[in-house]
C-alpha cells in the first residue's frame, strides 16, 4: 500500500480480568508508551471511554498501516483487545450537507 494519508481509529478494550497495576506492568514490559504508535504516525486524539477502554485516532501515511498492525500485535495483545476502523473527518462533510439542506429548505 502506498501513497496518501489515512486516519485509523483504534479501540483498545481493557482486559478486565487484570487490575490496573498488572496492566501497567505488561505495558511497561512491552515498552508500550515508547513503541506505540510507531514513528511516522500522528496522534489525532487519545481518549478514555469509561466502560470501553481507550480510543486512539491516528493520522498516518498509508504505507505505515502495516507498522501500526505489527506494533499492536507486539505491544497491545495481552493487555487490550484491539479493534481498528478506517476513519475520516466528518466535520467538513456535515458543514457541506448543512449548507445544501439550507438551500433546499425554507426556514
Amino acid at each position: 500500500m502506498s501513497g496518501g494519508t489515512l486516519m485509523l481509529t483504534v479501540v483498545l478494550r481493557h482486559d478486565q480480568s487484570r487490575n490496573l497495576e498488572q496492566l501497567q506492568g505488561r505495558l511497561d514490559d512491552a515498552d508500550w508508551w515508547h513503541g506505540f504508535p510507531p514513528e511516522g504516525c500522528e496522534v489525532v486524539s487519545w481518549v478514555v471511554a469509561m466502560g470501553i477502554g481507550q480510543i486512539v485516532t491516528l493520522r498516518l501515511p498509508a504505507e505505515r498501516l502495516a507498522a501500526v498492525n505489527v506494533e499492536l500485535e507486539r505491544r497491545a495483545w495481552g493487555v487490550f483487545r484491539t479493534e481498528c476502523y478506517p476513519t475520516y473527518d466528518f466535520v467538513p462533510v456535515r458543514e457541506r450537507l448543512t449548507r445544501e439542506s439550507d438551500a433546499r429548505v425554507v426556514r
